[in-house]
């Protein structure tokens, strides 16, 4: 029997996970411990004896996670729940990584192994970090880069929620210029690429993203049509953040190749459900 451990499973992308890996055959534990705190980490692989391993949790909070210094404290601890792992004989992990970890140029286009690791937070810097020590950990290990991400359960003050939001209540939606082009990849579609790597062979760095790189500016005036109030985006009201990089998009490559994962509907048909949930979420 697969029993897999699922940390974060309640957050924005944890909770897409569990229908997934149910469907995959997986005997799926939530973890509900505080894994800062000391010795849970080791009391809950003692308790649950996973086969797998699927890390998700981390400060995640929009405004502060790039720089908080509690990113060292979850570097501890998910080594401190990796060693109770491997020393319990688990199997398979994965880990959440993100694109941070990358260097930023103006225009970079993001290859595992061949695009540079420079991260430029402590964010991205903690990540990369747990990265290089996990794949020294011995045991069948995959990160999962992620990249740019909307969907239900988004929080408030991110870009398609806040502008999803706004339009459903009859509000003026507020945007940069939204020149910059991205790869967006809808949340739950993101939690089942994450359940297709933790399911398969694959090991190291994978970048997990749509492969669809479009202007910022595209996604917001999807979301105007989708909403049918396009004549509320106020695009080019909020000024652009010139520390942006002009285009920073993913390589799929082994996300396509290796894990056989690709998203199952498109773009504009996810940006769609983005509105519609949100129709629901605020009657």
């Amino acid at each position: 029997m697969k029993r897999v451990l699922v940390t974060g499973s309640g957050g924005f992308i944890g909770r897409g996970t569990l229908a997934p890996l149910a469907e995959r055959g997986y005997e799926v534990v939530r973890n509900t411990a505080n894994l800062l705190a000391p010795g849970e980490a080791e009391r809950v692989i003692e308790e649950v004896r996973p086969t797998h391993l699927l890390h998700l949790a981390w400060n995640a909070k929009p405004g502060e996670f790039w720089t908080t210094p509690e990113n060292l404290d979850w570097v501890a601890a998910s080594l401190r729940l990796l060693r109770a792992f491997t020393t319990a004989g688990g199997e398979r992990a994965v880990f959440a990584g993100t694109c941070a970890e990358y260097a930023w140029e103006n225009e970079t286009h993001c290859v595992e192994g061949v695009t540079p690791l420079v991260p430029a937070t402590l964010y991205g810097t903690a990540k990369h970090a747990l990265h290089t020590l996990v794949e020294r950990a011995g045991v069948s290990a995959a990160w999962g880069r992620v990249f740019f991400v909307f969907g239900p359960h988004e929080h408030p003050a991110r870009l398609a929620s806040s502008v999803a939001s706004a339009l459903v209540r009859g509000e003026p939606a507020e945007t940069g210029p939204g020149t910059q082009i991205r790869d967006f990849l809808y949340s739950e579609d993101l939690a089942a690429a994450f359940v297709a790597l933790l399911d398969c062979d694959a090991v190291g760095a994978v970048n997990l993203a749509s492969g669809d790189p479009r202007p910022i500016r595209e996604l917001v005036e999807l979301l105007g049509e989708a909403s049918g109030r396009p004549e509320l985006l106020r695009i080019g009201a909020r000024p652009a953040n010139p520390a942006e990089p002009a285009v920073l998009t993913a390589a799929v490559d082994r996300l396509r190749d290796e894990v056989g994962w690709a998203p199952p509907r498109t773009l504009e048909q996810r940006l769609a459900d983005t509105v519609a949930w949100w129709r629901q979420a605020t009657v």
